[in-house]
């Protein structure tokens, strides 16, 4: 996708892309935003990966960069969880390496990852969960389309203390509605 100067890609995320995965989840200040412990081996994400490289119910892509020389600079993850072919939906998870936020790389990745789960997936539905506290998430989540669908009062546990979270959802109808309002 291009926007002026910046061009990303989504593209799958491969082996050799986990030490840059395993920086970032090792970062407690992102993992607080995941409800989750930085706490986590390079061989444990290794063995996560061959555990799951073949599973249908996930998609984990790399958000490239594209830089004016052609380069790919790694500035993200994003990720589609618990894909259920049933019910056709999923949760959207996203990290933007801190070096690399505040450029608009987590707006257009989110914009990426919604056009594949519902043009590609053809799912019904993307939900995700965020903390109340991640205001510029919340804002960027909005912009894609998601709503608030409810509060999770004191959800999780990050930081020491009991947090609570915002579950946001988006319906393929109003996702299309909004990309294509002449339809």
């Amino acid at each position: 996708m291009k926007n002026g100067p910046v061009a990303i890609r989504l593209r799958a995320l491969e082996r050799d892309d986990l030490p840059f995965v395993h920086g970032l989840t090792n970062d407690s200040k992102i993992m607080s935003y995941w409800f989750d412990e930085p706490f986590e081996a390079l061989v444990e994400l290794q063995d996560i990966y061959d555990r799951h490289v073949h599973d249908v119910r996930e998609r984990r892509f790399i958000i490239e960069r594209v830089n004016d020389d052609q380069t790919r600079s790694r500035v993200g993850i994003v990720e589609l969880v618990d894909i259920d072919h049933i019910h056709r939906n999923t949760e959207f998870q996203i990290i933007v390496d801190p070096a690399w936020q505040g450029r608009g790389f987590a707006k257009l990745a989110t914009e990426l990852a919604l056009d594949y789960a519902f043009a590609v997936l053809n799912l019904h539905k993307v939900y995700l969960i965020v903390d109340v506290a991640n205001l510029g998430a919340i804002h960027i989540y909005e912009q894609a389309g998601f709503s608030v669908e409810g509060t999770l009062r004191e959800e999780f546990f990050a930081d020491g203390r009991y947090r609570d979270a915002l579950r946001m959802g988006l319906l393929q109808g109003d996702y299309l509605a909004r990309r294509n309002p002449d339809l």
